[in-house]
């Protein structure tokens, strides 16, 4: 429930700016290590001594696991902010964001939010 919690101290819209950063940081992180996999493959040269060769491919299969990995975190990341996103408007008066927790159930994975225009409750799933 890091997500229920970090909603409580920060409140929803800085918790959200910090998810969309922290998933973009990881895209950064990608391109980066797309470059090392690049730079390996334009340093690796089949006529250089076995050593060498062996260091090239252990760099591009490090740049290529950290790539994959940044990818999947970057993806989770966005598509996480962006489920609880959707569900961050108020049921009644279309307020988007304007709420209170007031429960949170970390059994089924839900925050209890009140609305702070109109007073309606609603479950954001987490």
């Amino acid at each position: 429930m890091k997500a229920a919690q970090t909603i409580r101290q920060l409140g929803f819209r800085k918790w959200y700016e910090r998810e969309l950063i922290h998933s973009h940081a990881h895209l950064v992180l990608l391109v980066l290590s797309a470059v090392g996999l690049l730079g390996s493959a334009e340093v690796y040269s089949g006529s250089a001594p076995l050593a060498d060769q062996l260091l090239t491919v252990a760099c591009a299969t490090a740049s290529a696991a950290i790539g994959l990995w940044a990818l999947r975190r970057y993806v989770y990341l966005l598509m996480h902010a962006e489920h609880i996103a959707n569900q961050a408007v108020c049921p009644q008066c279309d307020a988007y964001a304007k709420w209170l927790p007031v429960d949170e159930d970390a059994r089924y994975k839900r925050l209890s939010v009140r609305c702070k225009r109109c007073e309606c409750c609603w479950d954001i799933d987490l």
